[in-house]
């Protein structure tokens, strides 16, 4: 993908699954996320095990994709290191770097309300390396 189609796929994406390194080997999970500002943003329960794998050990592995067939597979991996942005967990202390993003997420899963539960944080990943897929550009010979 060029990357102007990275950037349309992850913004109209909704799932990704983020890939840590616990101490017993690698955890995968399912999170929801937002695309900003060429960072990817995820929000994560403070007591997860995922959170404390990033603690330990910050290097991260997310893919999002989609398709069911395989001419349709399409898909984006991002590679790099996590970083906590915001207080911890997130309760609203007024962030200008979250603002954005916040709304974001909101206008994506919540119906557009800000939800600062007191139970998750911010987590930002500027990708070191990305690589992406899209079968779709294959020629109809080699689908």
């Amino acid at each position: 993908m060029t990357d102007d189609e990275v950037d349309a796929f992850l913004a109209e994406q909704r799932t990704c699954r983020v890939a840590t390194v616990a101490l017993t080997g690698p955890h995968v999970t399912p999170l929801w996320f937002a695309w900003h500002a060429g960072f990817l943003w995820l929000t994560s329960i403070t007591r997860s095990q995922r959170w404390a794998d990033l603690q330990r050990d910050p290097r991260i592995a997310v893919v999002v994709d989609t398709g069911e067939t395989y001419g349709e597979l399409r898909g984006v991996e991002l590679r790099g290191r996590a970083e906590v942005v915001g207080e911890v967990p997130r309760t609203g202390e007024p962030h200008p770097e979250l603002e954005a993003v916040e709304q974001v997420f909101a206008d994506r899963y919540t119906g557009g309300v800000v939800d600062r539960d007191g139970r998750h944080a911010w987590l930002r990943l500027k990708p070191e390396k990305i690589v992406s897929w899209d079968f779709r550009k294959l020629p109809m010979d080699r689908r």
